[in-house]
């Protein structure tokens, strides 16, 4: 359901969309939509949007999207970091979970270092390809 519901900020033609329609667009319930949704927007790909006169929430692709989703912005590699650290210090360093989370960690640690020298060759790029 997140990949159709992405789909739908992919191919919309409107500046935001809202639960509801991406339900009709979808042919689904709208609380089938709603972890989609918020799926999306932990990840950092979409975003919610402030909306004069309307009760409902509105939300569309950031124009950062894939980008947001490599970031120390992005939720779910925090939440991972933050598993990986309580692992390592309920477990004991001979423990091969111990060995396994410490990878993770660094892991993690290691691509959030790395990300913004990428994220600035990848915005050279855009600025050099685009138009």
């Amino acid at each position: 359901m997140a990949a159709r519901t992405l789909a739908v900020f992919l191919f919309t033609d409107a500046e935001t969309v809202t639960m509801g329609e991406i339900a009709d667009r979808l042919g689904v319930s709208a609380g089938s939509v709603s972890g989609s949704v918020k799926s999306l927007l932990s990840v950092g790909l979409i975003e919610r949007l402030p909306a004069p006169g309307s009760r409902r929430e509105h939300y569309r692709l950031r124009d950062d999207a894939w980008a947001t989703l490599f970031t120390s912005q992005n939720t779910v590699v925090q939440l991972m970091l933050a598993a990986a650290e309580t692992g390592i210090a309920t477990t004991t360093a001979n423990d091969p979970a111990h060995r396994r989370l410490t990878q993770m960690r660094d892991f993690y640690q290691f691509m959030l270092k790395e990300i913004p020298t990428l994220l600035h060759r990848w915005q050279q790029h855009q600025a050099t390809h685009s138009g």
